[in-house]
Protein backbone atom coordinates (compact mmCIF):
# COMPACT_ATOMS: atom_id res chain seq x y z
CA UNK A 1 0.00 0.00 0.00
CA UNK A 2 2.59 2.15 0.90
CA UNK A 3 4.39 1.48 -2.54
CA UNK A 4 1.47 2.40 -4.28
CA UNK A 5 0.85 5.73 -2.54
CA UNK A 6 4.47 6.56 -3.40
CA UNK A 7 3.92 5.60 -7.10
CA UNK A 8 1.04 8.04 -7.33
CA UNK A 9 3.19 10.59 -5.36
CA UNK A 10 5.82 10.60 -7.68
CA UNK A 11 3.64 10.86 -10.84
CA UNK A 12 1.80 13.53 -9.59
CA UNK A 13 5.30 15.32 -8.91
CA UNK A 14 6.62 14.61 -12.14
CA UNK A 15 3.24 16.03 -14.06
CA UNK A 16 3.47 19.29 -11.88
CA UNK A 17 7.36 19.30 -12.97
CA UNK A 18 6.21 19.12 -16.39
CA UNK A 19 3.55 21.43 -17.09
CA UNK A 20 5.86 23.94 -15.22
CA UNK A 21 8.27 22.98 -17.60
CA UNK A 22 5.77 23.82 -20.27
CA UNK A 23 4.81 27.01 -19.05
CA UNK A 24 8.42 28.31 -19.21
CA UNK A 25 9.18 26.57 -22.68
CA UNK A 26 10.13 29.50 -24.83
CA UNK A 27 8.29 27.86 -27.90
CA UNK A 28 4.98 27.63 -25.87
CA UNK A 29 5.39 31.25 -25.74
CA UNK A 30 6.09 32.09 -29.25
CA UNK A 31 2.58 30.43 -30.13
CA UNK A 32 -0.11 32.05 -31.52
CA UNK A 33 -2.77 30.15 -32.04
CA UNK A 34 -4.31 32.81 -33.53
CA UNK A 35 -1.40 32.92 -35.99
CA UNK A 36 -2.46 30.47 -38.48
CA UNK A 37 -6.47 30.91 -37.49
CA UNK A 38 -8.33 31.79 -40.84
CA UNK A 39 -11.59 30.76 -39.75
CA UNK A 40 -12.85 34.50 -39.66
CA UNK A 41 -11.00 34.98 -43.03
CA UNK A 42 -12.95 35.47 -46.80
CA UNK A 43 -10.04 33.25 -47.95
CA UNK A 44 -10.44 30.33 -45.71
CA UNK A 45 -11.27 28.72 -47.94
CA UNK A 46 -8.16 28.73 -50.70
CA UNK A 47 -5.92 28.45 -47.83
CA UNK A 48 -4.96 32.32 -47.89
CA UNK A 49 -4.43 32.54 -52.09
CA UNK A 50 -6.54 35.17 -52.96
CA UNK A 51 -6.89 36.32 -56.79
CA UNK A 52 -6.72 40.15 -57.26
CA UNK A 53 -7.92 42.05 -60.19
CA UNK A 54 -6.00 44.45 -61.32
CA UNK A 55 -7.26 47.43 -63.70
CA UNK A 56 -4.77 48.09 -66.78
CA UNK A 57 -5.56 50.23 -69.62
CA UNK A 58 -5.30 46.90 -71.52
CA UNK A 59 -8.29 45.82 -69.64
CA UNK A 60 -8.97 43.75 -65.47
CA UNK A 61 -6.45 40.76 -65.13
CA UNK A 62 -5.97 38.61 -61.91
CA UNK A 63 -2.73 38.56 -60.32
CA UNK A 64 -2.20 35.39 -57.48
CA UNK A 65 -1.18 36.31 -53.81
CA UNK A 66 -1.19 33.88 -50.69
CA UNK A 67 -1.33 34.99 -47.09
CA UNK A 68 0.98 33.16 -44.72
CA UNK A 69 -0.15 33.96 -41.03
CA UNK A 70 -2.09 36.67 -39.26
CA UNK A 71 -0.50 39.94 -37.50
CA UNK A 72 -2.86 42.88 -37.32
CA UNK A 73 0.47 45.12 -37.18
CA UNK A 74 3.16 43.13 -39.88
CA UNK A 75 2.24 42.29 -43.06
CA UNK A 76 5.06 41.77 -45.22
CA UNK A 77 4.24 42.06 -49.15
CA UNK A 78 6.99 40.07 -50.81
CA UNK A 79 8.17 41.37 -54.47
CA UNK A 80 10.13 38.01 -56.71
CA UNK A 81 12.51 38.99 -58.85
CA UNK A 82 12.84 38.50 -62.84
CA UNK A 83 11.19 40.15 -64.48
CA UNK A 84 8.98 37.37 -64.57
CA UNK A 85 10.10 35.11 -61.98
CA UNK A 86 7.80 33.76 -59.19
CA UNK A 87 6.81 34.04 -55.33
CA UNK A 88 8.67 30.19 -55.07
CA UNK A 89 12.07 31.76 -54.82
CA UNK A 90 10.80 32.59 -51.17
CA UNK A 91 9.47 29.32 -50.42
CA UNK A 92 12.10 28.62 -47.71
CA UNK A 93 10.32 31.77 -45.98
CA UNK A 94 8.03 29.29 -44.70
CA UNK A 95 11.05 27.87 -42.56
CA UNK A 96 11.73 30.99 -40.44
CA UNK A 97 8.71 33.63 -40.44
CA UNK A 98 5.72 31.93 -39.19
CA UNK A 99 7.88 31.31 -35.60
CA UNK A 100 8.52 35.19 -35.36
CA UNK A 101 4.55 35.86 -36.02
CA UNK A 102 5.18 37.95 -39.14
CA UNK A 103 2.34 37.92 -41.56
CA UNK A 104 3.71 38.10 -45.44
CA UNK A 105 2.09 37.64 -48.80
CA UNK A 106 3.53 35.81 -51.64
CA UNK A 107 2.26 37.28 -54.96
CA UNK A 108 3.15 36.70 -58.36
CA UNK A 109 2.84 39.91 -60.47
CA UNK A 110 0.76 39.93 -63.68
CA UNK A 111 2.53 37.84 -66.79
CA UNK A 112 4.12 36.02 -63.79
CA UNK A 113 3.59 31.75 -63.78
CA UNK A 114 0.66 31.76 -61.42
CA UNK A 115 -1.27 34.97 -62.31
CA UNK A 116 -2.78 35.82 -65.84
CA UNK A 117 -0.94 36.05 -68.71
CA UNK A 118 -2.10 39.12 -71.26
CA UNK A 119 1.46 38.65 -72.79
CA UNK A 120 1.21 42.73 -73.62
CA UNK A 121 4.57 44.62 -73.50
CA UNK A 122 2.77 47.85 -73.30
CA UNK A 123 2.25 46.65 -69.52
CA UNK A 124 5.96 45.87 -69.25
CA UNK A 125 6.93 49.05 -67.40
CA UNK A 126 8.02 49.90 -63.95
CA UNK A 127 5.42 52.37 -63.85
CA UNK A 128 2.50 49.91 -64.71
CA UNK A 129 4.20 47.37 -61.99
CA UNK A 130 4.41 50.45 -59.26
CA UNK A 131 0.31 50.83 -60.12
CA UNK A 132 -0.02 46.90 -59.86
CA UNK A 133 1.62 46.69 -56.49
CA UNK A 134 -0.89 49.75 -55.18
CA UNK A 135 -4.36 48.09 -56.56
CA UNK A 136 -2.99 44.96 -54.28
CA UNK A 137 -2.00 46.86 -51.34
CA UNK A 138 -5.49 48.44 -51.16
CA UNK A 139 -7.05 45.04 -51.67
CA UNK A 140 -5.39 43.80 -48.75
CA UNK A 141 -5.71 46.52 -46.60
CA UNK A 142 -2.30 47.54 -45.90
CA UNK A 143 -1.31 50.85 -45.00
CA UNK A 144 1.43 52.36 -42.98
CA UNK A 145 0.49 50.85 -39.40
CA UNK A 146 1.40 47.17 -40.78
CA UNK A 147 2.61 47.18 -44.47
CA UNK A 148 6.20 46.34 -45.18
CA UNK A 149 7.34 46.32 -48.76
CA UNK A 150 10.06 43.42 -49.91
CA UNK A 151 11.98 43.62 -52.87
CA UNK A 152 14.98 41.11 -54.09
CA UNK A 153 16.55 41.39 -57.37
CA UNK A 154 14.02 43.45 -60.08
CA UNK A 155 11.41 43.23 -56.76
CA UNK A 156 13.91 45.91 -55.50
CA UNK A 157 13.86 47.94 -58.23
CA UNK A 158 9.84 47.47 -58.09
CA UNK A 159 10.10 48.32 -54.25
CA UNK A 160 12.28 51.32 -54.81
CA UNK A 161 10.04 52.80 -57.42
CA UNK A 162 7.04 51.88 -54.92
CA UNK A 163 8.11 53.59 -51.78
CA UNK A 164 9.59 57.01 -54.43
CA UNK A 165 5.89 57.72 -54.72
CA UNK A 166 3.97 56.16 -52.22
CA UNK A 167 6.14 55.69 -49.15
CA UNK A 168 3.50 57.47 -47.16
CA UNK A 169 1.37 53.84 -47.27
CA UNK A 170 4.66 51.86 -45.70
CA UNK A 171 5.86 50.88 -42.04
CA UNK A 172 9.21 49.84 -43.35
CA UNK A 173 10.98 48.86 -46.95
CA UNK A 174 13.80 46.29 -47.55
CA UNK A 175 15.65 46.02 -50.56
CA UNK A 176 17.12 42.53 -51.17
CA UNK A 177 20.46 42.05 -53.48
CA UNK A 178 19.51 44.85 -55.74
CA UNK A 179 21.36 48.09 -56.47
CA UNK A 180 19.87 51.31 -57.08
CA UNK A 181 21.57 52.22 -60.19
CA UNK A 182 21.67 49.72 -63.38
CA UNK A 183 24.78 51.26 -64.86
CA UNK A 184 27.08 50.82 -61.75
CA UNK A 185 25.59 46.97 -61.29
CA UNK A 186 27.05 46.55 -65.26
CA UNK A 187 30.12 48.27 -64.32
CA UNK A 188 30.75 45.69 -61.48
CA UNK A 189 29.80 43.07 -63.06
CA UNK A 190 32.14 44.02 -66.10
CA UNK A 191 35.15 45.01 -64.05
CA UNK A 192 34.45 43.05 -61.28
CA UNK A 193 32.83 39.45 -61.57
CA UNK A 194 33.82 38.44 -65.02
CA UNK A 195 37.26 38.99 -64.87
CA UNK A 196 36.61 35.99 -61.63
CA UNK A 197 35.53 33.97 -63.96
CA UNK A 198 38.43 31.71 -65.52
CA UNK A 199 39.72 33.34 -68.75
CA UNK A 200 39.18 31.04 -71.42
CA UNK A 201 35.43 30.83 -70.05
CA UNK A 202 34.98 34.53 -69.99
CA UNK A 203 36.75 35.10 -73.29
CA UNK A 204 34.13 32.46 -74.68
CA UNK A 205 31.04 34.13 -72.94
CA UNK A 206 31.94 37.51 -74.27
CA UNK A 207 32.49 36.18 -77.95
CA UNK A 208 28.78 34.93 -77.56
CA UNK A 209 27.54 37.93 -76.28
CA UNK A 210 29.38 40.24 -79.18
CA UNK A 211 27.46 37.80 -81.78
CA UNK A 212 24.17 37.65 -80.20
CA UNK A 213 24.52 34.34 -80.06
CA UNK A 214 22.29 33.58 -76.80
CA UNK A 215 20.57 30.51 -78.10
CA UNK A 216 23.74 28.90 -77.85
CA UNK A 217 23.36 26.11 -75.58
CA UNK A 218 27.07 26.24 -74.72
CA UNK A 219 26.01 29.89 -73.39
CA UNK A 220 23.67 28.70 -71.02
CA UNK A 221 25.88 26.04 -69.96
CA UNK A 222 28.94 27.91 -69.21
CA UNK A 223 27.00 30.62 -67.45
CA UNK A 224 25.00 28.23 -65.74
CA UNK A 225 28.33 25.80 -64.72
CA UNK A 226 30.92 29.00 -63.81
CA UNK A 227 28.60 31.67 -62.72
CA UNK A 228 25.36 31.47 -61.51
CA UNK A 229 26.66 28.93 -58.75
CA UNK A 230 29.48 31.52 -57.85
CA UNK A 231 26.97 34.24 -57.80
CA UNK A 232 23.02 33.40 -58.11
CA UNK A 233 23.62 30.33 -55.39
CA UNK A 234 26.71 30.18 -54.28
CA UNK A 235 26.47 25.72 -53.94
CA UNK A 236 27.13 23.42 -56.52
CA UNK A 237 24.30 22.97 -59.12
CA UNK A 238 23.34 19.30 -57.42
CA UNK A 239 22.86 21.24 -54.24
CA UNK A 240 20.55 24.01 -55.26
CA UNK A 241 16.83 23.34 -53.30
CA UNK A 242 13.83 22.09 -55.26
CA UNK A 243 12.43 25.19 -54.82
CA UNK A 244 14.78 27.48 -56.79
CA UNK A 245 15.25 24.95 -59.96
CA UNK A 246 11.14 25.02 -60.27
CA UNK A 247 10.96 29.07 -59.99
CA UNK A 248 13.58 29.09 -62.26
CA UNK A 249 11.94 26.59 -64.46
CA UNK A 250 8.75 28.47 -63.90
CA UNK A 251 10.51 32.10 -65.55
CA UNK A 252 8.59 34.14 -68.41
CA UNK A 253 10.93 34.51 -71.09
CA UNK A 254 9.22 37.02 -73.03
CA UNK A 255 8.81 39.66 -70.12
CA UNK A 256 12.16 38.64 -68.90
CA UNK A 257 14.22 39.81 -72.33
CA UNK A 258 12.33 42.14 -72.69
CA UNK A 259 13.21 43.85 -69.50
CA UNK A 260 16.41 42.73 -68.86
CA UNK A 261 17.86 41.46 -71.89
CA UNK A 262 19.82 38.30 -72.52
CA UNK A 263 22.82 38.53 -70.71
CA UNK A 264 23.68 37.74 -66.81
CA UNK A 265 26.78 40.92 -67.42
CA UNK A 266 24.03 43.39 -67.85
CA UNK A 267 21.07 44.49 -69.58
CA UNK A 268 21.52 44.27 -73.34
CA UNK A 269 20.26 46.06 -76.41
CA UNK A 270 17.10 47.99 -76.12
CA UNK A 271 15.56 46.41 -73.12
CA UNK A 272 13.17 48.77 -70.98
CA UNK A 273 15.38 48.45 -68.02
CA UNK A 274 18.75 50.07 -69.83
CA UNK A 275 20.04 52.49 -67.98
CA UNK A 276 17.71 52.52 -65.02
CA UNK A 277 19.08 54.58 -62.23
CA UNK A 278 17.28 56.15 -59.13
CA UNK A 279 20.40 56.21 -56.78
CA UNK A 280 20.34 60.07 -56.29
CA UNK A 281 17.12 60.12 -55.09
CA UNK A 282 17.74 57.61 -52.32
CA UNK A 283 18.13 60.61 -49.92
CA UNK A 284 14.63 61.16 -50.64
CA UNK A 285 13.39 57.73 -48.46
CA UNK A 286 12.37 58.64 -45.00
CA UNK A 287 10.96 55.29 -43.87
CA UNK A 288 13.08 52.87 -41.79
CA UNK A 289 14.65 51.09 -44.81
CA UNK A 290 16.77 47.54 -44.81
CA UNK A 291 19.33 46.48 -47.62
CA UNK A 292 20.68 42.62 -47.98
CA UNK A 293 23.50 42.18 -49.87
CA UNK A 294 25.33 38.94 -50.16
CA UNK A 295 29.64 38.58 -50.04
CA UNK A 296 29.04 36.79 -53.85
CA UNK A 297 26.14 38.45 -54.81
CA UNK A 298 26.11 39.55 -58.18
CA UNK A 299 25.44 42.88 -56.85
CA UNK A 300 28.01 44.62 -55.57
CA UNK A 301 27.79 44.51 -51.49
CA UNK A 302 29.84 47.81 -50.78
CA UNK A 303 27.06 49.67 -52.68
CA UNK A 304 24.31 47.94 -50.76
CA UNK A 305 26.22 48.86 -47.88
CA UNK A 306 25.94 52.79 -49.41
CA UNK A 307 22.85 52.75 -50.24
CA UNK A 308 21.67 52.31 -47.04
CA UNK A 309 23.63 55.22 -45.71
CA UNK A 310 21.34 57.75 -48.02
CA UNK A 311 18.22 56.68 -47.07
CA UNK A 312 17.55 58.85 -43.98
CA UNK A 313 17.09 55.75 -41.95
CA UNK A 314 19.23 52.90 -43.19
CA UNK A 315 20.56 49.80 -41.85
CA UNK A 316 22.55 47.31 -44.04
CA UNK A 317 23.06 43.53 -43.69
CA UNK A 318 25.43 41.49 -45.36
CA UNK A 319 25.41 37.48 -46.13
CA UNK A 320 28.38 35.30 -46.74
CA UNK A 321 25.42 34.25 -50.03
CA UNK A 322 25.05 35.25 -53.34
CA UNK A 323 22.07 36.55 -55.14
CA UNK A 324 19.63 33.80 -53.21
CA UNK A 325 21.55 34.24 -49.96
CA UNK A 326 18.03 33.68 -48.18
CA UNK A 327 18.78 29.96 -48.97
CA UNK A 328 22.94 29.99 -48.82
CA UNK A 329 23.16 31.83 -46.20
CA UNK A 330 20.04 31.80 -44.16
CA UNK A 331 20.78 32.51 -40.89
CA UNK A 332 22.50 35.79 -41.84
CA UNK A 333 19.52 36.60 -43.69
CA UNK A 334 16.82 35.83 -41.81
CA UNK A 335 18.21 37.04 -38.69
CA UNK A 336 19.14 40.37 -40.10
CA UNK A 337 15.62 40.39 -41.75
CA UNK A 338 13.45 39.03 -39.02
CA UNK A 339 15.35 42.01 -36.37
CA UNK A 340 14.90 44.93 -38.86
CA UNK A 341 10.96 44.15 -38.79
CA UNK A 342 10.86 44.16 -34.67
CA UNK A 343 12.70 46.92 -34.41
CA UNK A 344 10.78 49.01 -36.65
CA UNK A 345 7.33 47.48 -35.17
CA UNK A 346 9.18 48.48 -31.66
CA UNK A 347 9.69 51.54 -32.81
CA UNK A 348 13.03 50.74 -31.59
CA UNK A 349 14.96 51.25 -34.98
Amino acid sequence: MKNTFFYVLLSLLLLVVSCNEKKQSPIEKECDPSYLDYSKSEDQKTGGIKMIPITTPKGTFNVWTKRVGNNPKIKVLLLHGGPGGTHEFFENFDGYLPKEGIEYIYYDQLDSYYSDKPNDSTLWTTEHFVEEVEQVRKALHMDNSNFYLFGQSWGGILAMEYALKHQDHLKGLIISNMMASIPAYEKYAAEVLGPQLPPEVYKEIKDMEAKEDFSNPRYAELVTQYYYTEHVLHLPLNEWPEFINRAFSHLNPNIYIYMQGYSEFGVTGNATLKGWDVSSRLKELSIPTLMIGGKYDTMDPKYMEWMSTEVQRGRSVTTNGAHCSQYDDPETYFNGLIKFIKDVDNKTF
